[in-house]
Protein backbone atom coordinates (compact mmCIF):
# COMPACT_ATOMS: atom_id res chain seq x y z
CA UNK A 1 0.00 0.00 0.00
CA UNK A 2 2.83 2.42 0.89
CA UNK A 3 4.51 1.62 -2.42
CA UNK A 4 1.31 2.44 -4.29
CA UNK A 5 1.00 5.78 -2.50
CA UNK A 6 4.66 6.56 -3.21
CA UNK A 7 4.31 5.76 -6.90
CA UNK A 8 1.13 7.83 -7.12
CA UNK A 9 2.91 10.77 -5.51
CA UNK A 10 5.88 10.38 -7.84
CA UNK A 11 3.68 10.25 -10.93
CA UNK A 12 1.67 13.27 -9.75
CA UNK A 13 4.87 15.32 -9.89
CA UNK A 14 5.68 14.35 -13.49
CA UNK A 15 4.26 14.89 -16.94
CA UNK A 16 2.89 11.33 -16.89
CA UNK A 17 -0.21 12.36 -14.98
CA UNK A 18 -2.04 13.99 -17.92
CA UNK A 19 -1.40 10.87 -20.01
CA UNK A 20 -2.76 8.60 -17.27
CA UNK A 21 -5.80 10.80 -16.91
CA UNK A 22 -6.46 10.58 -20.64
CA UNK A 23 -6.05 6.80 -20.52
CA UNK A 24 -8.70 6.66 -17.79
CA UNK A 25 -10.98 8.96 -19.78
CA UNK A 26 -10.59 11.84 -17.33
CA UNK A 27 -10.52 15.44 -18.53
CA UNK A 28 -7.28 17.41 -18.29
CA UNK A 29 -9.35 20.59 -18.03
CA UNK A 30 -9.42 21.52 -21.72
CA UNK A 31 -12.11 20.74 -24.26
CA UNK A 32 -12.98 20.84 -27.95
CA UNK A 33 -13.93 24.14 -29.49
CA UNK A 34 -17.63 24.51 -30.34
CA UNK A 35 -17.08 23.90 -34.06
CA UNK A 36 -13.82 21.93 -33.80
CA UNK A 37 -12.21 23.97 -36.56
CA UNK A 38 -10.23 27.12 -37.28
CA UNK A 39 -13.25 29.41 -36.99
CA UNK A 40 -13.30 28.70 -33.24
CA UNK A 41 -10.59 31.37 -33.13
CA UNK A 42 -12.45 34.61 -32.55
CA UNK A 43 -11.67 37.11 -35.31
CA UNK A 44 -11.00 34.60 -38.12
CA UNK A 45 -13.09 33.75 -41.15
CA UNK A 46 -12.33 31.25 -43.91
CA UNK A 47 -13.37 31.36 -47.57
CA UNK A 48 -12.99 28.62 -50.16
CA UNK A 49 -13.53 28.27 -53.88
CA UNK A 50 -12.78 25.53 -56.38
CA UNK A 51 -13.05 24.68 -60.05
CA UNK A 52 -14.44 21.23 -60.85
CA UNK A 53 -13.10 21.62 -64.39
CA UNK A 54 -9.52 22.35 -63.30
CA UNK A 55 -9.93 20.07 -60.27
CA UNK A 56 -8.18 22.58 -58.05
CA UNK A 57 -9.05 25.34 -55.62
CA UNK A 58 -8.16 28.04 -53.12
CA UNK A 59 -8.58 28.51 -49.36
CA UNK A 60 -8.30 31.98 -47.79
CA UNK A 61 -7.92 32.69 -44.06
CA UNK A 62 -9.17 36.20 -43.39
CA UNK A 63 -8.59 37.94 -40.03
CA UNK A 64 -11.03 40.68 -39.09
CA UNK A 65 -8.02 42.92 -38.42
CA UNK A 66 -4.33 42.52 -39.33
CA UNK A 67 -2.57 40.06 -37.04
CA UNK A 68 1.00 38.87 -36.38
CA UNK A 69 2.10 35.77 -38.25
CA UNK A 70 5.19 33.56 -38.57
CA UNK A 71 6.11 30.68 -40.87
CA UNK A 72 8.20 27.52 -40.74
CA UNK A 73 9.12 25.58 -43.91
CA UNK A 74 10.38 21.99 -43.67
CA UNK A 75 9.58 20.50 -47.08
CA UNK A 76 12.23 20.27 -49.79
CA UNK A 77 10.05 21.73 -52.57
CA UNK A 78 8.10 24.72 -51.21
CA UNK A 79 6.23 27.32 -53.24
CA UNK A 80 5.53 30.49 -51.26
CA UNK A 81 4.91 34.22 -51.45
CA UNK A 82 5.83 36.97 -48.96
CA UNK A 83 7.26 34.63 -46.35
CA UNK A 84 10.30 36.92 -45.98
CA UNK A 85 7.94 39.65 -44.77
CA UNK A 86 7.19 37.46 -41.75
CA UNK A 87 10.67 37.85 -40.27
CA UNK A 88 10.42 39.93 -37.11
CA UNK A 89 13.28 42.24 -38.13
CA UNK A 90 11.42 43.47 -41.22
CA UNK A 91 9.04 46.42 -41.48
CA UNK A 92 5.59 44.82 -41.56
CA UNK A 93 4.70 42.63 -38.59
CA UNK A 94 1.08 41.80 -39.43
CA UNK A 95 -0.79 40.13 -42.26
CA UNK A 96 -4.15 40.93 -43.82
CA UNK A 97 -4.89 37.42 -45.13
CA UNK A 98 -3.32 34.04 -45.72
CA UNK A 99 -3.85 32.07 -48.94
CA UNK A 100 -3.44 28.36 -49.74
CA UNK A 101 -3.88 27.18 -53.30
CA UNK A 102 -3.55 24.24 -55.63
CA UNK A 103 -2.05 24.73 -59.07
CA UNK A 104 1.65 24.71 -58.21
CA UNK A 105 3.33 28.00 -59.25
CA UNK A 106 0.18 29.12 -61.08
CA UNK A 107 -1.69 29.01 -57.78
CA UNK A 108 0.39 31.85 -56.34
CA UNK A 109 -1.82 34.14 -58.42
CA UNK A 110 -4.62 33.44 -55.93
CA UNK A 111 -2.90 35.81 -53.51
CA UNK A 112 -3.05 38.53 -56.20
CA UNK A 113 -6.81 38.15 -56.24
CA UNK A 114 -7.03 38.28 -52.45
CA UNK A 115 -4.77 41.36 -52.34
CA UNK A 116 -6.95 43.08 -54.94
CA UNK A 117 -10.08 42.20 -52.97
CA UNK A 118 -8.58 43.64 -49.78
CA UNK A 119 -7.14 46.74 -51.43
CA UNK A 120 -10.50 47.60 -52.98
CA UNK A 121 -11.89 47.65 -49.43
CA UNK A 122 -9.13 49.89 -48.10
CA UNK A 123 -7.35 47.13 -46.20
CA UNK A 124 -3.57 46.86 -46.17
CA UNK A 125 -0.33 48.46 -45.01
CA UNK A 126 0.27 52.15 -45.62
CA UNK A 127 2.84 54.56 -44.20
CA UNK A 128 0.27 57.31 -44.55
CA UNK A 129 -3.08 57.90 -46.23
CA UNK A 130 -2.96 59.80 -49.51
CA UNK A 131 -5.78 60.33 -51.95
CA UNK A 132 -5.56 58.02 -54.91
CA UNK A 133 -2.88 55.79 -53.34
CA UNK A 134 -4.22 52.35 -52.38
CA UNK A 135 -2.87 50.46 -49.37
CA UNK A 136 -0.65 47.38 -49.80
CA UNK A 137 -2.35 44.27 -48.40
CA UNK A 138 0.07 41.75 -46.90
CA UNK A 139 -1.02 38.32 -48.13
CA UNK A 140 1.49 35.50 -47.59
CA UNK A 141 0.65 32.41 -49.62
CA UNK A 142 1.72 28.84 -50.25
CA UNK A 143 0.84 26.38 -52.99
CA UNK A 144 0.56 22.64 -53.45
CA UNK A 145 1.00 20.54 -56.57
CA UNK A 146 -2.16 19.07 -58.10
CA UNK A 147 -1.43 19.59 -61.80
CA UNK A 148 -1.53 15.89 -62.73
CA UNK A 149 -4.75 14.89 -60.98
CA UNK A 150 -6.71 14.60 -64.22
CA UNK A 151 -8.35 18.03 -64.21
CA UNK A 152 -8.29 20.30 -67.24
CA UNK A 153 -5.20 22.45 -66.86
CA UNK A 154 -5.19 23.69 -70.47
CA UNK A 155 -5.78 27.26 -69.35
CA UNK A 156 -3.22 28.89 -71.63
CA UNK A 157 -2.29 32.31 -70.30
CA UNK A 158 -5.36 32.60 -68.06
CA UNK A 159 -5.08 30.26 -65.03
CA UNK A 160 -8.18 30.47 -62.81
CA UNK A 161 -6.45 31.14 -59.50
CA UNK A 162 -6.69 34.93 -59.31
CA UNK A 163 -10.44 34.72 -59.81
CA UNK A 164 -10.69 31.83 -57.35
CA UNK A 165 -8.79 33.87 -54.78
CA UNK A 166 -11.23 36.76 -55.09
CA UNK A 167 -14.20 34.37 -54.94
CA UNK A 168 -12.87 32.69 -51.82
CA UNK A 169 -12.29 36.02 -50.08
CA UNK A 170 -15.76 37.19 -51.06
CA UNK A 171 -17.32 34.13 -49.43
CA UNK A 172 -15.25 34.11 -46.23
CA UNK A 173 -17.38 33.40 -43.17
CA UNK A 174 -17.44 31.32 -39.98
CA UNK A 175 -18.83 28.21 -41.68
CA UNK A 176 -15.91 25.98 -42.65
CA UNK A 177 -16.36 23.07 -45.05
CA UNK A 178 -13.91 20.18 -44.75
CA UNK A 179 -12.80 17.45 -47.13
CA UNK A 180 -12.56 17.97 -50.88
CA UNK A 181 -12.96 21.74 -50.98
CA UNK A 182 -10.79 24.79 -51.55
CA UNK A 183 -7.05 24.16 -51.80
CA UNK A 184 -7.69 20.50 -50.98
CA UNK A 185 -10.19 19.92 -53.77
CA UNK A 186 -7.77 17.96 -55.97
CA UNK A 187 -5.28 16.93 -53.29
CA UNK A 188 -3.95 13.42 -52.64
CA UNK A 189 -2.51 12.15 -49.33
CA UNK A 190 -0.23 9.35 -50.41
CA UNK A 191 -2.50 7.09 -52.46
CA UNK A 192 -5.67 8.28 -50.68
CA UNK A 193 -7.76 11.33 -51.51
CA UNK A 194 -6.57 14.29 -49.47
CA UNK A 195 -8.34 17.53 -48.68
CA UNK A 196 -8.95 20.29 -46.17
CA UNK A 197 -8.96 19.34 -42.50
CA UNK A 198 -9.35 21.35 -39.33
CA UNK A 199 -9.53 20.84 -35.56
CA UNK A 200 -9.41 22.91 -32.39
CA UNK A 201 -8.82 22.77 -28.65
CA UNK A 202 -9.56 25.12 -25.76
CA UNK A 203 -6.93 24.80 -23.04
CA UNK A 204 -7.66 24.66 -19.33
CA UNK A 205 -6.42 28.27 -19.13
CA UNK A 206 -8.98 29.30 -21.74
CA UNK A 207 -6.76 29.83 -24.80
CA UNK A 208 -8.03 28.38 -28.07
CA UNK A 209 -5.66 26.70 -30.52
CA UNK A 210 -6.81 25.53 -33.94
CA UNK A 211 -5.33 24.17 -37.14
CA UNK A 212 -6.35 24.12 -40.79
CA UNK A 213 -4.42 21.94 -43.23
CA UNK A 214 -4.50 21.15 -46.93
CA UNK A 215 -3.09 17.61 -47.04
CA UNK A 216 -1.40 16.67 -50.32
CA UNK A 217 1.51 14.61 -49.01
CA UNK A 218 3.99 12.13 -50.44
CA UNK A 219 3.53 10.15 -47.25
CA UNK A 220 0.59 8.05 -46.10
CA UNK A 221 -1.76 8.93 -43.25
CA UNK A 222 -2.45 5.27 -42.43
CA UNK A 223 -0.25 2.18 -42.17
CA UNK A 224 -0.16 0.03 -45.34
CA UNK A 225 -3.46 -1.75 -46.04
CA UNK A 226 -4.97 -0.30 -42.85
CA UNK A 227 -7.85 2.09 -42.08
CA UNK A 228 -6.37 3.25 -38.77
CA UNK A 229 -4.82 6.72 -38.82
CA UNK A 230 -1.29 7.43 -37.64
CA UNK A 231 -2.87 10.32 -35.72
CA UNK A 232 -5.18 8.01 -33.75
CA UNK A 233 -3.60 8.66 -30.30
CA UNK A 234 -4.69 12.29 -30.55
CA UNK A 235 -8.26 11.72 -31.74
CA UNK A 236 -11.03 13.35 -29.73
CA UNK A 237 -14.19 11.28 -29.66
CA UNK A 238 -14.86 9.81 -33.08
CA UNK A 239 -13.87 12.84 -35.15
CA UNK A 240 -12.11 10.63 -37.71
CA UNK A 241 -13.78 7.27 -37.22
CA UNK A 242 -12.83 6.28 -33.68
CA UNK A 243 -10.94 3.16 -34.79
CA UNK A 244 -8.14 3.57 -32.28
CA UNK A 245 -4.45 2.87 -32.71
CA UNK A 246 -3.17 0.42 -35.33
CA UNK A 247 -1.22 -2.65 -34.27
CA UNK A 248 0.73 -2.65 -37.55
CA UNK A 249 4.53 -2.86 -37.56
CA UNK A 250 6.15 -1.03 -40.46
CA UNK A 251 9.53 -1.86 -41.94
CA UNK A 252 11.82 1.16 -42.42
CA UNK A 253 11.78 0.81 -46.23
CA UNK A 254 8.09 0.00 -46.68
CA UNK A 255 6.72 2.75 -48.95
CA UNK A 256 3.27 1.16 -49.34
CA UNK A 257 0.50 3.73 -49.49
CA UNK A 258 2.82 6.62 -50.35
CA UNK A 259 3.40 8.40 -53.64
CA UNK A 260 6.90 6.93 -53.67
CA UNK A 261 5.16 3.67 -54.58
CA UNK A 262 5.59 3.41 -57.53
CA UNK A 263 7.23 6.83 -58.15
CA UNK A 264 7.49 10.28 -56.57
CA UNK A 265 5.54 13.31 -57.67
CA UNK A 266 5.39 16.89 -56.41
CA UNK A 267 3.26 17.32 -53.30
CA UNK A 268 2.98 19.51 -50.16
CA UNK A 269 0.96 19.85 -46.97
CA UNK A 270 0.06 23.42 -46.05
CA UNK A 271 -1.14 24.37 -42.58
CA UNK A 272 -2.22 27.34 -40.51
CA UNK A 273 -2.03 27.24 -36.73
CA UNK A 274 -4.05 29.96 -35.01
CA UNK A 275 -4.57 31.03 -31.43
CA UNK A 276 -6.47 33.81 -29.67
CA UNK A 277 -3.51 34.49 -27.35
CA UNK A 278 -1.61 37.77 -27.61
CA UNK A 279 1.74 36.67 -29.07
CA UNK A 280 4.43 38.29 -31.20
CA UNK A 281 6.19 36.87 -34.27
CA UNK A 282 9.03 35.29 -32.30
CA UNK A 283 6.61 33.32 -30.14
CA UNK A 284 4.56 32.34 -33.19
CA UNK A 285 7.69 31.15 -34.97
CA UNK A 286 8.40 28.73 -32.15
CA UNK A 287 4.80 27.50 -32.20
CA UNK A 288 5.01 26.93 -35.96
CA UNK A 289 8.23 24.96 -35.48
CA UNK A 290 6.70 22.82 -32.74
CA UNK A 291 3.56 22.27 -34.83
CA UNK A 292 5.64 20.61 -37.55
CA UNK A 293 5.73 17.59 -35.24
CA UNK A 294 2.00 17.32 -35.83
CA UNK A 295 2.67 16.52 -39.47
CA UNK A 296 5.29 13.97 -38.42
CA UNK A 297 2.79 12.24 -36.12
CA UNK A 298 0.14 12.04 -38.83
CA UNK A 299 2.07 11.43 -42.09
CA UNK A 300 4.74 8.83 -42.91
CA UNK A 301 7.16 9.84 -44.36
CA UNK A 302 7.09 13.63 -44.11
CA UNK A 303 9.30 16.65 -44.99
CA UNK A 304 10.77 14.82 -47.98
CA UNK A 305 12.55 16.43 -50.94
CA UNK A 306 9.26 16.04 -52.85
CA UNK A 307 7.12 17.87 -50.26
CA UNK A 308 6.81 21.59 -49.68
CA UNK A 309 5.51 21.35 -46.11
CA UNK A 310 4.84 24.86 -44.82
CA UNK A 311 3.21 25.91 -41.55
CA UNK A 312 2.04 29.42 -40.72
CA UNK A 313 1.13 30.46 -37.17
CA UNK A 314 -0.95 33.53 -36.40
CA UNK A 315 -2.52 35.13 -33.34
CA UNK A 316 -5.65 37.25 -33.14
CA UNK A 317 -4.74 38.60 -29.69
CA UNK A 318 -8.23 38.32 -28.25
CA UNK A 319 -6.89 36.93 -24.96
CA UNK A 320 -4.07 38.88 -23.23
CA UNK A 321 -1.00 37.01 -21.97
CA UNK A 322 0.95 37.88 -18.84
CA UNK A 323 4.56 38.60 -19.95
CA UNK A 324 6.06 36.55 -17.12
CA UNK A 325 4.23 33.43 -18.38
CA UNK A 326 5.08 33.88 -22.04
CA UNK A 327 7.72 31.15 -22.45
CA UNK A 328 5.67 28.57 -20.59
CA UNK A 329 2.57 29.47 -22.57
CA UNK A 330 4.41 29.21 -25.88
CA UNK A 331 5.65 25.73 -24.95
CA UNK A 332 2.16 24.69 -23.94
CA UNK A 333 0.42 26.12 -27.00
CA UNK A 334 3.09 24.70 -29.31
CA UNK A 335 2.49 21.22 -27.92
CA UNK A 336 -1.28 21.59 -28.29
CA UNK A 337 -0.78 22.92 -31.82
CA UNK A 338 1.11 19.79 -32.87
CA UNK A 339 -1.64 17.53 -31.52
CA UNK A 340 -4.39 19.64 -33.10
CA UNK A 341 -2.61 19.59 -36.46
CA UNK A 342 -2.32 15.79 -36.35
CA UNK A 343 -6.07 15.59 -35.86
CA UNK A 344 -6.69 18.04 -38.69
CA UNK A 345 -4.60 15.93 -41.09
CA UNK A 346 -6.61 12.81 -40.27
CA UNK A 347 -9.90 14.68 -40.65
CA UNK A 348 -8.82 16.01 -44.05
CA UNK A 349 -8.56 12.46 -45.39
CA UNK A 350 -11.43 10.99 -43.37
CA UNK A 351 -13.87 13.56 -44.81
CA UNK A 352 -12.48 13.69 -48.36
CA UNK A 353 -14.63 12.58 -51.28
CA UNK A 354 -13.84 12.18 -54.96
CA UNK A 355 -14.62 15.13 -57.25
CA UNK A 356 -16.62 14.24 -60.38
CA UNK A 357 -14.55 12.04 -62.69
CA UNK A 358 -11.53 11.73 -60.41
CA UNK A 359 -10.07 8.23 -60.32
CA UNK A 360 -8.56 7.63 -56.88
CA UNK A 361 -9.31 5.92 -53.58
CA UNK A 362 -10.97 7.74 -50.71
CA UNK A 363 -10.54 6.58 -47.11
CA UNK A 364 -14.21 5.62 -46.88
CA UNK A 365 -13.70 3.09 -49.69
CA UNK A 366 -10.86 1.22 -47.97
CA UNK A 367 -11.76 -2.35 -46.93
CA UNK A 368 -12.31 -2.90 -43.19
CA UNK A 369 -9.08 -3.55 -41.26
CA UNK A 370 -8.33 -6.99 -39.91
Amino acid sequence: MKRRIFLSSLIAGTSLLPALRRARGESSGGHLGPRNDLTDIAGLRVGQAQSSRARSGVTVILPDVPCPCAVDVRGGGPGTRETDALNGWNLVHRIDALTFSGGSVYGLAAADGVASWLGARGRGFALGKRAGVPPSPIVPAAILYDLDNGGDKNWGDAPPYRALGMEAADHADSHLMLGSVGAGYGAMAGTLKGGIGSASWVTAEGHTVAALVATNSVGAVTPPHDRHFWAAPFEQGTEFGGLGVSTAHIAPEDWSGTKLDPHPRANTSLACIATDATLDQDALKRIAMMAQDGLARAIHPVHSPFDGDTIFALATGKRPVAPENNARLVAHLGNVAADVLSRAVARSVYLATLPPGMKATSWSHLPPSG
